[in-house]
């Protein structure tokens, strides 16, 4: 087979790929560093040529232009996960949103929603004809293998990574060259309350576990303190920058781990250049659907597996809620539940919750005598282990509703704790300590 002719005859623009996409279709894209922004802006600029096309996808990076009230009608958007330039539309109706476990994210997609299209970043072909798609795995990888119409976007700057990102050039049916820098994440500094995080939950963490982690301060903060171990292990639904100076150190080595032994194990990447100089022509890193990467059943086969995520609050009985405030879709509930629940299953597992004790400045405790009137139980009272702020740690698995609560209090804000004790009180007719 003659793939640069196979490539060749796939080649169009953008104007001549958005071609393909029918009134009332539904459009899955690869979302984050991997959104395939010439094509996003092809379709914003043609919507009056549409009606009734759904758009789907997770957490977006820049604006959400199918949210804007001129294409209403034109395009509707379906989120998976929430983020500031559509939480205001999402809450007004204007947008949707789908809650859904990352593991089961695939499985949606290809037998519930059934999309018609999907647009993904991919690299350029390397010399055997295959393109990779970069920092995004995830849902994308399932949606090529069933979707009617795939399009790629062809971006020199996508790093090339391996795993089940490499695709040949004929599972596509149209490319869109267009280079142009990838959307990134920048980590802003560390504050004194992540710091402290940091190093409390790294104090959980041992030589030779096997780690997963998120984006943002918590996470970076983390990898700074894990500097010192030994053996690590990294398998995650998603990394940020954070974890780049550990794997390229040796402290991430993957040697200990049960399965994927010296590999990276990876859903997507967030992050910035520096993450994706790393990941390009790594063959040390695997990137894998959401599917494999966050099955519970998959993860338990780590020992020692160390999940760590963040939340919103956490009431007295330990119920975490992560992707509401009320009524309104914060975020989306990601792949918390799934890792949570690995970790349990785990030998030797662990799970952290972690969180600053307040927010706003201090005016709001995190840690509530209940849960704000609406807000969706992310995860269970049954499901937590561990929770951490940066007045300690406290481990809740095992406990009684009593004990629970004490230690709640404990690592609560010490503006929060009189009237925390207060409800221990009215709730159990004794004294908190």
């Amino acid at each position: 087979m003659d793939w640069k002719k196979e490539y060749k005859n796939r080649l169009v623009t953008a104007q001549e790929a958005i071609k393909n996409i029918h009134d009332g279709d539904k459009v899955v894209m690869s979302f984050g560093c991997g959104e395939p922004r010439a094509i996003v802006r092809a379709m914003r600029e043609n919507y009056k040529n549409y009606n009734n096309v759904e758009v789907i996808n997770m957490l977006l990076l820049g604006e959400t232009p199918w949210v804007d009230e001129e294409v209403q009608g034109h395009f509707k958007y379906n989120s998976f996960f929430a983020s500031g330039t559509n939480r205001k539309a999402i809450a007004s109706g204007v947008a949707d949103f789908t809650s859904c476990y990352l593991s089961e994210t695939p499985m949606v997609l290809r037998e519930i929603i059934k999309p018609r299209v999907t647009v993904m970043s991919v690299t350029p072909p390397d010399e055997d004809g295959f393109v990779s798609l970069g920092t995004n795995c995830d849902y994308i990888e399932t949606t090529l293998s069933h979707c009617e119409v795939k399009i790629g976007q062809v971006n020199k700057n996508v790093p090339y990574t391996y795993g089940v990102a490499r695709k040949h050039v004929t599972e596509f049916d149209f490319f869109v060259e267009c280079d142009e820098q990838l959307p990134e994440v920048p980590a802003p500094p560390l504050t004194d309350v992540e710091i402290q995080i940091g190093k409390n939950c790294a104090s959980l963490i041992n030589d030779g576990d096997c780690i997963q982690l998120g984006i943002g301060g918590i996470p970076n903060a983390i990898c700074e303190e894990l500097k010192h171990k030994k053996d690590l292990g990294l398998h995650s639904e998603m990394v940020g920058d954070g974890v780049v100076d550990l794997l390229e150190s040796g402290v991430i080595n993957n040697s200990k781990k049960n399965i994927n032994q010296g590999k990276t194990i990876l859903g997507f990447a967030f992050g910035t250049k520096k993450l994706f100089d790393f990941l390009n022509g790594n063959r040390d890193v695997e990137m894998t659907p959401m599917d494999y990467v966050n099955n519970p059943v998959v993860i338990a086969q780590h020992d020692n597996m160390v999940s760590v995520n963040s939340c919103l609050q956490v009431d007295l009985m330990g119920q975490v809620v992560s992707d509401t405030i009320g009524l309104n879709q914060f975020s989306g509930v990601g792949g918390q539940v799934d890792f949570v629940r690995g970790a349990t299953m785990s030998k030797g597992g662990r799970s952290i919750m972690a969180m600053p004790s307040t927010a706003k400045g201090d005016t709001i405790s995190k840690i509530v005598p209940k849960i704000t009137d609406y807000s969706a139980v992310t995860t269970t009272r049954n499901d937590v282990n561990y929770v951490v702020t940066e007045y300690g740690i406290a481990q809740l698995k095992g406990k009684t509703m009593k004990e629970r609560a004490r230690a709640l209090i404990s690592i609560a804000h010490p503006n929060f704790r009189d009237e925390l004790c207060e409800e221990f009180e009215r709730r159990f007719n004794e004294k908190a300590f």
